[in-house]
């Protein structure tokens, strides 16, 4: 935790990233087991790197996960899921993922339009809710600022729940995230990045001294 903000490194695909990540203070550590996302790793991959990871939460991101999918990112020992899902996807799909790791270990992310809020009854099925920048062709990643505003309004109406800010942060921006969203919980990745799943380690440390900043001047 940095000045009381979490913070979350997501995109790793490497032991030095995800060491690097863990020296700059990162609460959690984000891996992308998405099949189109240019960050991607393998289940198989990741595996083969848990036991060599720092002690910090991980984080499996994916899309719209079958429940056997999701029951093997479980059993790799991942903490937490982070799960992309469009609107229209059925709230039973929704309710099947939190009974098969719990809301607690949950976090969701409904890819929502601009004019969109997060749904009333999606909010008794996870404890942490992620809002990502909205980007028509995908899910997350695309480097585009999100709504700081629609943010600050989600937090308010429902601070019993943990809001995690996403969305084309980055060093030159993350002050002035911090002070129109209200956050206390930021997820980093491609604006941290010299490409897609490397992350620079200057842009790094500046993230994280601005983080400083924004919380202490």
């Amino acid at each position: 935790m940095i000045d009381g903000v979490r913070l979350k490194v997501c995109g790793l695909t490497s032991h030095v990233d995800a060491e690097f990540a863990d020296r700059c203070g990162a609460d959690y550590l984000g891996f992308i087991l998405y099949p189109k996302s240019p960050r991607h790793i393998a289940l198989e991959t990741y595996r083969a790197m848990a036991k060599r990871l720092p002690e910090r939460h991980k984080v499996a991101v994916t899309v719209e996960p079958t429940v056997a999918e999701l029951t093997a990112m479980s059993d790799a020992g991942f903490d937490f899921f982070q799960i992309h899902f469009r609107p229209e996807t059925p709230e039973a799909t929704v309710a099947s993922w939190a009974e098969t790791v719990g809301p607690k270990r949950l976090w969701l992310a409904p890819k929502l339009p601009p004019t969109v809020d997060v749904s009333a009854t999606l909010l008794p099925l996870a404890e942490h809710f992620l809002l990502d920048a909205f980007h028509a062709e995908g899910f997350g990643g695309s480097g585009k600022t999100g709504d700081w505003g629609k943010f600050a309004r989600h937090r308010a109406n429902y601070p019993e729940k943990t809001w995690i800010l996403a969305g084309g942060l980055s060093p030159d921006n993350i002050g002035e995230a911090i002070r129109q969203s209200g956050t206390r919980f930021v997820d980093v990745n491609s604006g941290v990045e010299s490409a897609p799943g490397v992350k620079d380690q200057e842009k790094l440390k500046r993230f994280v001294v601005r983080l400083h900043e924004a919380r202490t001047t």
